[in-house]
């Protein structure tokens, strides 16, 4: 069987409903910008079968970091978590499928990486708690407020 690049992958496939369908929020922060491991980790995401909808690269500012980290701003690791995601690039995404948010949580492994399981993006990639490579959105809500970031200007 030849494949072409006009052959429909979904033919024949019936498409998730509206209400199965789930987005959520991925942020590839500096470390794994730096690291380039980009296509490794996005492409955990594409072989799970979740379907990316948005794709932009972000210079964080400090207001957007201070946005982002919003509901730790009283715990001490807060201006540095800040100071972090400004370093350098953030890879912003936005990707869809069933139950994406909980399986895409599974996928990235526990925040410290010495407590995330060999085969998670943590687990394989990260070393230290403070440099943990990714961040995904924990609910639908949270989702919405940061899937705008991934509109096209």
């Amino acid at each position: 069987m030849q494949f072409s690049s006009d052959t429909n992958a979904q033919q024949g496939h019936r498409p998730l409903s509206r209400d199965l369908q789930e987005r959520t929020f991925i942020a590839l922060k500096p470390d794994c910008v730096q690291r380039s491991l980009c296509g490794a980790v996005l492409g955990r995401f594409e072989q799970k079968g979740f379907k990316m909808r948005g794709l932009k690269l972000v210079l964080p500012t400090r207001q957007l970091a201070e946005s982002h980290y919003a509901e730790h701003a009283e715990k001490p690791f807060f201006e540095r978590a800040c100071r972090f995601l400004c370093s350098g690039p953030v890879v912003a995404s936005v990707w869809e499928g069933r139950d994406v948010i909980q399986i895409s949580r599974k996928i990235i492994g526990a925040t410290n990486p010495s407590e995330s399981a060999v085969g998670t993006i943590r687990g394989d990639y990260a070393a230290h708690f403070r440099r943990n490579l990714v961040h995904g959105s924990d609910s639908v809500s949270y989702t919405h407020l940061r899937a705008h970031e991934t509109e096209a200007d």
